[in-house]
């Protein structure tokens, strides 16, 4: 079932809000202090183009810098990103096959906003602790 909601994800708004995220980065990589910019966001296209059956976690490791960077990233590229889903989102609420991808496409708005500091992993690493048990 995810890989069929990853086909439609895609066809419907992956591709278009990953080519958004694929700009941001290039973007980003202009200059040598933004690097970091650039690499979270073509982290997330990655997460953006096929998310279904992965998930964002906040990374323990994550210091005052993710902090700072993710202020800087809502001024220059992140509003944009998060329009992008807002409007995406609207679009896809216009049929009933859209609107579980609309909800979806929303969901990812904080994401847009704060990139730095998590990373993406598979949804069955969530439910495990750091020695593989089920919590």
């Amino acid at each position: 079932m995810r890989t069929i909601g990853n086909i439609l994800w895609f066809v419907l708004a992956g591709l278009w809000l990953a080519i958004g995220y694929a700009v941001a980065g290039l973007l980003a990589f202009v200059l040598i202090v933004t690097i970091p910019f650039g690499i979270a966001s073509f982290r997330l296209a990655a997460y953006v183009i096929w998310p279904f059956g992965r998930t964002t976690t906040w990374r323990r490791s994550a210091g005052i810098w993710s902090a700072i960077g993710n202020v800087v990233w809502v001024i220059f590229f992140g509003w944009w990103l998060a329009l992008g889903h807002l409007v995406t989102g609207l679009l896809l609420m216009v049929t009933i096959i859209g609107i579980p991808f609309g909800v979806a496409c929303w969901k990812m708005i904080p994401l847009s906003l704060t990139p730095l500091g998590r990373e993406i992993v598979p949804i069955s690493a969530v439910d495990r602790d750091p020695y593989g048990l089920p919590t």
